[in-house]
This record gives structure tokens, C-alpha cells and sequence, in this order.
């Protein structure tokens, strides 16, 4: 496949109705931490991301929200694809990201290298959309906070060793912070900074 094929193909064939639906998922999961959420992404956008990133990605971005990227990402044909369909600008800066995607298997850096917000404005932050190989089947946490009765068991596969000392750290910004998109295959998962994560013994 050419890099012409990959820029001007695999975008949404029914741009409002599946943006829509990967948006309501999305939400769901945001405001309800530790669901997961499951959609057929019906997008391909070039590797090494892969489809659920990518559906999330058309859904977020757009001419205002400029995205960093991963070098792997970087070097690839996804940031012509992302300004062929969603008009998106790739930025080196993490600070000005709005969205970050990181693809599976790559180094997850350190959240507070992201624009945080502030205390006036906590919604100028960047979200980190992350892949990994799987929302089941890792390492457990119990999540606590709002969306949550009582208490939410997850166990992502694919994160740091160091994840939850991580979140702690972005944790204690708050009401700044970064919030994180889990997503493997066609499901998908978040982290929104009001969670408070407390690792488990697998």
C-alpha cells in the first residue's frame, strides 16, 4: 500500500453517525471509570496505530487541537492522515498538545511532561490516548472516585510497572492533571484524573 493509499484512505465512510457513536462510548467510559467500552472503530488509519486509537483520534482532533505524537507515530503517514481527515495540526510541544497518542508497546513518558491546565482553566490539559494489548488480563487496580459506587476492579495489560506511582503523581495536581483513553482492539477504557488508582496483587 502506497503512502498516498494510506493518507487518503481509512478514514470514516459515515463521518456523523460513527463519530458519534465512538463519541457517546467514550463519554460513558469518562464519566463511569472502569467500564469498558466496546465499538467496531470501522476506521484504518496508517500503522502502527491501530483502529480504536484512530477512531478516537478522528472523533477528538480537529484544525484546533494540535496533537503530539510518539516518534513511531511521528515518522509515520498519521499526521498526514490526521490533516487529511480530521484537519488536525501535529505539534513536537508537548505543552500545547490538546491529545497525545501513544502506540502499543511504545514508552509511556512521564504525564507531567503534558500540558497540566490550570488551577482557572483545568480543561487545558492534554488527553493521552495510550494502547496497549489488552483492557483485561494485567495487572489489577481498584479504582475509587466519581462515576464510581464504591469501588471498580480493572487490570489493563500493557501499562508501565510504574503506573500507578505515575497516577499518583498526576493525581495530586488535580484540579490539573492529564486525563488517559485506554485503548485495545475494539474496546476501550479511561482514566479521568478525579480516579484515584490503588495498585493490587495480581
Amino acid at each position: 500500500m502506497t503512502i498516498d493509499t494510506l493518507v487518503f484512505t481509512g478514514g470514516f465512510r459515515e463521518p456523523v453517525f460513527q463519530s458519534q457513536s465512538v463519541f457517546r462510548t467514550l463519554m460513558d467510559c469518562m464519566a463511569r471509570p472502569g467500564t469498558i467500552g466496546r465499538i467496531a472503530p470501522a476506521v484504518l488509519p496508517p500503522p502502527p496505530l491501530g483502529a480504536m486509537a484512530g477512531a478516537v483520534a478522528l472523533m477528538l482532533c480537529d484544525q484546533d487541537t494540535p496533537v503530539w505524537l510518539t516518534p513511531g507515530l511521528a515518522g509515520s503517514a498519521l499526521p498526514a492522515w490526521l490533516a487529511f481527515h480530521a484537519g488536525a495540526p501535529v505539534t513536537d510541544d508537548r505543552q500545547t498538545a490538546r491529545f497525545a497518542f501513544i502506540e502499543k508497546a511504545a514508552l509511556l513518558p512521564s504525564l507531567s511532561l503534558f500540558a497540566q491546565g490550570t488551577q482557572d482553566y483545568p480543561d487545558r490539559s492534554t488527553t493521552i490516548v495510550v494502547e496497549i494489548e489488552a483492557v483485561e488480563g494485567g495487572r489489577p487496580f481498584r479504582l475509587t472516585g466519581p462515576g464510581i459506587r464504591d469501588e471498580a476492579i480493572v487490570a489493563p495489560r500493557g501499562l508501565p510497572d510504574l503506573f500507578a506511582q505515575m497516577w499518583s503523581e498526576n493525581r495530586r495536581a488535580f484540579p490539573c492533571g492529564v486525563d488517559l483513553v485506554l485503548t485495545a482492539g475494539e474496546e476501550i477504557a479511561c482514566l479521568p484524573r478525579t480516579t484515584v488508582v490503588h495498585p493490587l496483587e495480581a
